[in-house]
């Protein structure tokens, strides 16, 4: 039986690649790239980026040599064509799936995997440190970073760059563009000045005319502004010459030919090397090209019709966000939304489209967004930011420094909270409760379903300091959604079922659950709503009809709802048994949402079973 990939099928690792001839890699590059297509329809997955790294992930892998030589991929988007040549490929099969490879690079995965990613823009600042670390051992090894055009917006980045230029390490940047189009000054010219640039003899004519120029500084001043303005007629590198790199670029990142010539070149240079690579996002694959977005994350698909599997018909937490931002804004012409580089998935698509003027995506900039929130609102306006859970760890100093100090009226919808399946560790949002609950002025809620969030949102635009939503991905329990607004009485809960001897105190998506098992357990169940401020005469009134308190939160167990409730407890002098239920002091890795709750025992059956135990019949 004739194999559908056979040159695919002889690359087991890089160092059978490194075996193939020049001319039988754009056939492989054809072949990875129709192996990336279907088996992400069948798993989903991260699409449009994959198909645009192709050829630069073959080329780099056919010149460096790896793992020796450190690849780090930023954000990790992009790394499914690395790990299908290093070892992975029927892997592939569980990509994102419980007991399967991870969507990201996992250094645990695979030595080729050098540095954990999933945020952005730390690939820099990681293979520095790995090439300053290669310097103090002696060791000939090559760094290579490779981030995207988005991800160079953030200031993290610049910082890595800046620190690199100082250092004079031997690490190769490697921007990877893929947010314009392959324009003519990307062509024949522009590859040829790349070849030439990328070259020793060039590298040594400029050393050599430093050194010679070094004794008359206004020549080598001169000199190095006449190349500025020489490279700068057809390249944009003037500003990372700047930081002490050696730019070189951009080249046509889907040439291998170009690709291999380049970086065999770059190689053998010195110190830092920066190399601006264009490239398209779902290269190869109409659908994807067309609209990258849509393609970026996907569920499994028809390859043949582009088709995406449709989820969920009930609307999910951040449709209800996005519904309620653009309702809002229409009453409230003071309300700015904000988003870090997150639009579509955070849900701000329409209010974009409805209110341009205050819509503002500041890139990858958590920490950026915050404070321009905070100087938002210290004229006047009312600031939402959008913002992922885990991104928002990025942003700590500025939540507590520039908007809870001074007590500012930001709001801050919290998407992704708790854990979040396939995506893993990196992006769950196990830690918020716990990070956020301690800092002073600020107000902090977890609705229980859809209609809760939609009145907690408009709650927090009613208070004069600062507050945080969060809420989990995807849908909730379905509960129907009031057209009206109201606000909620801040710091109250509510008794959703009256029991005898058991209380569960619910916080957010662990209402749902609670309420399933009370009904075996003949529990209370409070559906909390406040984690800052607690509802403290509910507790109190809980704590002396009821012999055991129960707490649950989707997340971590330590320092999170439940420690807050204990706390209160303590204060109020009420010796009350309590179990605290959570996520436990791990790293939970990714897999289907559900599986994993269960795991955790936050299930309903988990529920009864931790109750059986802490208070026998």
């Amino acid at each position: 039986m004739t194999s559908t990939y056979p040159l695919l099928d002889s690359v087991a690792l890089p160092a059978d690649l490194r075996k193939l001839n020049r001319e039988q890699l754009e056939t492989l590059a054809a072949e990875l790239r129709a192996f990336i297509l279907h088996s992400v329809a069948q798993t989903g997955g991260h699409l449009a980026s994959n198909l645009g790294a192709v050829e630069l992930t073959i080329a780099l892998h056919y010149v460096f040599n790896t793992p020796d030589d450190r690849l780090v991929w930023d954000v990790g988007h992009q790394s499914y064509p690395h790990k299908i040549i290093t070892g992975r490929r029927e892997a592939m099969a569980g990509l994102r799936k419980a007991g399967g490879i991870a969507g990201f690079p996992k250094r645990d995965e695979s030595p080729y995997d050098t540095f954990g990613t999933g945020h952005s823009s730390t690939s820099i600042s990681a293979a520095l440190g790995m090439a300053v670390a290669a310097k103090l051992a002696g060791l000939e090894h090559r760094s290579v970073a490779i981030i995207g055009d988005g991800a160079m917006t953030a200031g993290m980045a610049f910082e890595a760059l800046n620190n690199a230029g100082d250092i004079d390490a031997n690490l190769l940047v490697i921007l990877n563009d893929n947010d314009m189009s392959i324009s003519p000054n990307v062509g024949a010219l522009n590859n040829y000045l790349a070849r030439l640039m990328s070259g020793r003899f060039y590298a040594a004519a400029r050393r050599a005319g430093e050194k010679v120029l070094g004794k008359v500084p206004p020549m080598l001043e001169l000199a190095r502004r006449t190349e500025e303005h020489v490279k700068g007629m057809v390249t944009p590198g003037t500003l990372f010459e700047e930081f002490g790199f050696n730019y070189i670029g951009p080249i046509d990142g889907h040439d291998l030919d170009v690709l291999v010539d380049t970086l065999t070149n770059i190689r053998r240079l010195r110190g830092p090397q920066f190399l601006h690579i264009v490239t398209r996002k779902g290269k190869g694959y109409a659908p994807a090209e067309d609209n990258p977005c849509l393609y970026h994350g996907v569920s499994r698909f028809e390859p043949d019709t582009g088709i995406v599997e449709k989820i969920a018909a009930k609307p999910t937490y951040t449709q209800v966000f996005g519904d309620w931002l653009c309702d809002m804004a229409a009453t409230e012409p003071r309300l700015i939304g904000i988003t870090p580089a997150m639009r579509e998935g955070s849900g701000l698509v329409r209010f974009s489209e409805e209110y341009p003027d205050r819509y503002f995506d500041v890139g990858i900039a958590e920490q950026h967004a915050l404070t321009f929130a905070a100087g938002l609102a210290c004229d006047g306006y009312k600031p939402v930011v959008a913002i992922y859970s885990t991104f928002l760890q990025r942003a700590y100093d500025q939540l507590i420094h520039d908007i809870a100090l001074q007590k500012l009226p930001v709001v801050l919808a919290i998407d992704r909270a708790g854990l979040v399946g396939a995506d893993g560790p990196t992006h769950a949002g196990s830690f918020d409760l716990s990070y956020l609950r301690c800092i002073p002025n600020l107000t902090l809620m977890t609705p229980s379903d859809e209609n809760e969030c939609r009145q907690m949102l408009y709650t927090a635009m009613t208070l004069d300091g600062p507050a945080a939503v969060r809420y989990p991905r995807g849908t909730g329990p379905g509960a129907a959604i009031e057209a009206t607004m109201h606000a909620l009485p801040v710091g109250k809960g509510i008794l959703r079922r009256t029991g005898r001897r058991v209380a569960l105190l619910a916080f957010g998506s662990m209402v749902a659950p609670a309420l399933a098992a009370a009904t075996r357990l003949d529990a209370s169940v409070a559906d909390m709503r406040f984690v800052k401020p607690l509802d403290e005469e509910l507790l109190h009134q809980l704590a002396q009809t009821h012999e055991l308190l129960v707490t649950l939160e989707e997340n971590a167990v330590m320092g999170g709802a439940g420690s807050a409730v204990i706390e209160c407890l303590l204060r109020l002098g009420l010796p009350t048994r309590v179990v605290q239920m959570g996520l436990p002091d791990i790293f939970i890795d990714h897999g289907d949402h559900a599986t994993m709750l269960k795991n955790c025992g936050l299930d309903a059956d988990g529920i009864e079973a931790m109750v059986h135990q802490h208070l026998p019949e």
